[in-house]
């Protein structure tokens, strides 16, 4: 314990200029957005590279789980790309939900927090493959997320395990629609609010993405409805769904381009400023 402290006091000035070195680096980048950004895309970067390496061990290991879900995706696509009447001709243009198959990067993702208030997935293709923020991520099986920050070959995704996310949903029979959100308790469950009570809802009900964002397309699955109630008096359900999707085991994914999503965003910028 002597040694440590003899050695701070020898090296007291040097300690000294490295701590308000680190102070100054860190209001820097705080208060400039151009900093913030460039330091956010070399932490993808960084962290990125690790999480390749920690999956590429986990993928080893887990090969044959890997390998029949690879299968059961596969068989779950063919159906979505085919013409089931004659498998001879090529996938129709609008496979996905509306989305040209020339609009959906495919990627993996090799980190998934989920046990976090706030969650986010990591994914091994960025800006170089076109991946830019605010795309919608998805699976064969529903909503994944929303791209946030991106480096060259990385990019990170604001889960719908996030208590900060929000997105247009809607009740696929009945149209009403609301903001899907999460209360950060479990990670089978995510919660549509602001639905009018003169919804007809009842348990079983698909809930899907509502078009109304240039994030998502209309009518990307979700989850089912499990329970109903009302928050706080209000004149709105709030509706607990059941996702689709096992957001605790994830392996590939589809980032979605919107080739509208500039052109909508500059004219409700225009709007809102006359």
């Amino acid at each position: 314990m002597q040694q440590i402290f003899n050695f701070i006091i020898r090296n007291s000035n040097r300690l000294l200029f490295l701590l308000l070195l680190g102070i100054s680096l860190a209001l820097t980048i705080q208060s400039h957005s151009y900093h913030r950004s460039k330091v956010i895309s070399s932490a993808n970067f960084l962290s990125g590279g690790v999480y390749e390496r920690i999956n590429h061990v986990n993928e080893y290991l887990n090969l044959r789980t890997e390998n029949d879900e690879l299968v059961l995706e596969n068989a779950r696509l063919k159906s979505l790309l085919f013409n089931k009447e004659d498998t001879t001709k090529l996938p129709l243009p609008d496979s996905v939900k509306g989305v040209k198959p020339a609009d959906i990067i495919v990627s993996k993702v090799i980190h998934n927090s989920y046990n976090r208030h706030e969650n986010y997935i990591t994914l091994n293709s960025g800006a170089n493959e076109g991946i830019k923020p605010d795309m919608g991520v998805i699976n064969s099986l529903g909503i994944i997320g929303v791209v946030d920050n991106t480096s060259p070959r990385y990019s990170t995704v604001v889960s719908i395990l996030n208590m900060k996310s929000q997105i247009n949903a809607k009740i696929k029979k009945s149209n009403h629609f609301g903001s899907l959100t999460w209360d950060g308790k479990s990670t089978g469950f995510v919660q549509l609010e602001d639905v009018p009570r003169l919804a007809s809802i009842k348990k079983g009900d698909t809930i899907v993405t509502g078009g109304q964002s240039v994030i998502f397309p209309e009518g990307i699955n979700i989850g089912t409805v499990d329970k109903i109630y009302i928050k706080n008096k209000t004149s709105y359900y709030v509706i607990n769904v059941k996702l689709f999707n096992d957001m605790t085991n994830l392996g590939h994914v589809y980032i979605i381009k919107s080739k509208d999503r500039d052109e909508l965003i500059n004219l409700e910028k225009k709007e809102k400023d006359e």
